[in-house]
């Protein structure tokens, strides 16, 4: 019997395995990608696994749509954060990932907060193919400005338009996210002003497509307005699901991210999915 809970940012939506005392070593591409189809698993935007760490209070494993890895999710670290907390009776807790430590607590009104840690401004660091001014990456794409690059644990690029809601995501998002520019591919958002200096996000995430929110696509956000002069350090970015806050301190290169998460389900996976999950093949 495989335990499992669904949990979501924002729109941004998560199936979670708490194996801190123990579970499947290694989730596989096939069983990822089945457990996230929308219609013949669970469904989810990426899959969190919570281990034991001897360097933080937890690790968390990060699985994109595709069953590819990533380095960071911020909607799902702060989800990850609220049911731990919640279990251990603390309000704050560390978090070791594969693209950063990081540190999390209970910010009030119900809210998460998490520190993702120092963003990598370098054109290297993104990655990118080659040697640009991060500030203004070409994406050759007619009618779409230069980007503003840098690395939250994973690649983003930040592009600012006049009207985040008239932009083809659909359709640009795959080129920009498989250009030979990011050769570890990148999460792509379409930026615009609001009236109350807050900004309009869409975004394109790495290995899943268009999702309701994206954490580290905010801080991305957030990251690319202070550093464009376009907005202060702390800024209100709203996405499809809703609204986070976002704090850069440009000294030491951290951003933070603050924002509700909600809990869904708690449930038992199919016998024959936990085949998939464990690696049996039960038709032998």
């Amino acid at each position: 019997m495989t335990e499992f809970l669904k949990m979501h940012g924002l729109g941004n939506d998560f199936i979670i395995f708490d194996w801190r005392r123990g579970g499947v070593e290694t989730v596989s591409e096939a069983a990822a990608r089945a457990l996230a189809d929308r219609r013949r698993g669970i469904g989810c935007d990426q899959i969190l696994v919570i281990r034991p760490s001897d360097k933080a209070d937890i690790r968390m494993d990060i699985l994109n749509h595709d069953g590819s890895p990533s380095g960071a999710c911020g909607n799902g670290t702060r989800c990850v954060a609220d049911l731990v907390m919640a279990d251990d009776a603390t309000t704050a807790l560390s978090i070791e990932t594969d693209g950063a430590m990081l540190r999390a607590w209970r910010a009030g009104d119900g809210d998460i907060a998490v520190d993702m840690g120092p963003v990598s401004t370098g054109w290297a660091d993104v990655p990118l193919a080659h040697e640009a001014d991060t500030l203004a990456v070409p994406l050759g794409i007619d009618g779409l400005d230069p980007a503003i690059c840098h690395s939250l644990g994973n690649p983003h690029a930040v592009v600012f338009v006049e009207d985040a809601e008239a932009v083809d995501l659909a359709a640009i998002g795959p080129m920009v996210e498989t250009s030979p520019l990011f050769p570890q591919r990148v999460n792509f958002s379409v930026v615009s002003p609001l009236a109350d200096g807050g900004f309009r996000m869409r975004v394109w995430e790495r290995g899943v497509g268009i999702t309701m929110a994206c954490g580290s696509g905010a801080c991305a956000v957030g990251v690319a307005v202070a550093r464009s002069g376009r907005g202060a350090a702390s800024n209100r970015i709203v996405m499809d699901g809703g609204a986070v806050r976002i704090d850069w301190d440009e000294a030491s290169r951290h951003v933070v991210m603050t924002g509700p998460v909600a809990h869904v389900a708690r449930g038992v996976l199919s016998e024959a999915m936990t085949a998939l999950l464990e690696g049996r093949d039960d038709t032998a």
